[in-house]
């Protein structure tokens, strides 16, 4: 007699399970649809939420950090959307074309789609799905490299709205085109929305991604955002994520590069309690990508950035170039894994993370990766990971400058050296106008004192709170 084994599920692990059979049925899409909603979730009921033990969620426990699954929040009511809506618009004039996406659900009233520029298409992921849309249908499996993950198979089973933009070939994309992730926190829920860009042969397009929200009752977002570049195109991806504290946030770009395209994204991350920003970029033959960010973390924020590059194919060449900023009782992570498969001669790879701790009870985890299977290439990794140098701080102070101001410059030019990947200067400058506020509120909460010569290793700093995995 074979006994059967029921795994043990969390009360989270259970509730999901019991929405998914309660809602597949009114769930956007078509047979094909539908069974690749079966697959995804089939992908999660088997494992469960990611722990300690599934490596690349080793420095997130999901399953511990994620006690309680929310309930999906419901569809915007007009209330909510005018309010929305005039809150963005209170933002000022701007040359962007806006893509509004509320507690899931795509809004086309709170959109710009009367200002969408030429070779530009913009639809309801709903919609879409509805259709079932071969163009669309056939790119929801992402990249081979994102198809195992159970963030991302979580969106593919509940994804019920979201953003399907189409850049025709050959198309000059001037504005910048954002897609407003925006929610709602009367009562605590849930949303999953996704957002395809599907680009065609050499057009070039300027995406930014932004995860706002309001302050309130705890919420908890699985977004996902999928790029599809033809041969020669270019795309250029912000993210901004700014959500308040209490949230969690998971939010996960893949990027499929087609020969000669070039894909560079850069995340800025403030907010949240829990955040985990996981990219899957596939590099096609002579390909490019170039990957950058910067997280600023204080209280007992957990910020997580994770990503995979995959080059397939000769020649490609990418770059990844993460710093963080990080205080109080905050932990940050980066996990960096570049793959080079057998036939991706000639791949030229650098990867870097640099970190900041500003407390005794700050902690770094680093873990860049090479897996390499070829050998006719050039890649390289590093992590560093320390205090602010006390002797600039004494170079500054013997100046004048009061201690909190001259550490606010240091962190300033830290952070600043890596927002100078964003090629809109527009942008680079509401980075770094969000740094500096984020800087202003540190200096106001701190003491004010003198300047009192305490080294990194004094400080507990290095060696016991950097974990740095060769």
């Amino acid at each position: 007699m074979n006994a059967q084994i029921t795994p043990l599920r969390t009360p989270a692990e259970a509730r999901l399970i019991d929405q998914f059979r309660a809602s597949k049925a009114a769930l956007p899409g078509n047979a094909a649809v539908a069974l690749r909603r079966e697959e995804a979730f089939a992908t999660f009921a088997a494992g469960g939420l990611p722990t300690r033990r599934v490596e690349a969620w080793h420095y997130t426990d999901l399953r511990a950090l994620m006690r309680e699954a929310r309930p999906w929040a419901p569809p915007p009511d007009a209330s909510t959307v005018a309010a929305v809506r005039a809150q963005l618009d209170a933002e000022g004039p701007s040359d962007s074309v806006r893509l509004v996406i509320i507690d899931g659900v795509f809004v086309p009233e709170a959109s710009d789609l009367d200002r969408l520029p030429a070779g530009v298409q913009v639809s309801s992921l709903a919609a879409a799905l509805a259709e079932g849309r071969a163009a669309v249908v056939q790119h929801l499996a992402g990249p081979e490299i994102a198809q195992g993950d159970m963030a991302f198979a979580l969106n593919a089973a509940f994804m019920r709205d979201g953003v399907v933009v189409e850049v025709a070939p050959h198309t000059d994309v001037r504005a910048l085109v954002r897609i407003v992730n925006h929610r709602t926190a009367t009562t605590a829920t849930a949303s999953a929305a996704r957002a395809l860009v599907l680009v065609g042969a050499s057009a070039t397009v300027t995406i930014i991604e932004e995860h706002v929200g309001e302050a309130g009752e705890p919420t908890q977002t699985n977004d996902a955002l999928q790029f599809t570049l033809g041969d020669r195109a270019r795309v250029e991806h912000v993210s901004i994520q700014r959500l308040p504290p209490g949230a969690l946030c998971i939010a996960t770009v893949t990027a499929d590069l087609g020969a000669r395209a070039t894909f560079n994204s850069f995340a800025f991350s403030v907010g949240a309690s829990v955040a985990r920003r996981q990219l899957f970029v596939r590099c096609g033959g002579h390909a490019k990508t170039a990957l950058g960010g910067v997280s600023l973390l204080n209280a007992r924020q957990h910020g997580d950035t994770t990503l995979v590059v995959d080059h397939t194919a000769p020649a490609g060449e990418s770059r990844e170039r993460f710093k963080h900023i990080i205080d109080d009782e905050a932990v940050g992570i980066f996990q960096g894994k570049v793959i080079v498969r057998r036939g991706a001669q000639k791949t030229d790879g650098g990867m870097k993370s640099n970190a900041l701790l500003l407390s005794e009870a700050a902690a770094m985890n680093n873990r860049p990766e090479l897996e390499i299977f070829a050998d006719d290439v050039i890649c390289g990794h590093g992590a560093t990971c320390g205090a602010l140098d006390d002797n600039q701080l004494f170079y500054l102070m013997a100046r004048g400058l009061p201690r909190q101001e001259a550490e606010a410059l240091l962190l300033e030019a830290f952070a600043g050296e890596a927002l100078d990947q964003v090629a809109d200067e527009g942008l680079r400058e509401v980075l770094m106008r969000h740094v500096r506020e984020w800087l202003a509120a540190r200096a106001a909460s701190l003491p004010q004192s003198g300047f009192e010569p305490v080294g990194p290793a004094e400080r507990g700093i290095i060696g016991n709170r950097d974990r740095t995995e060769a």
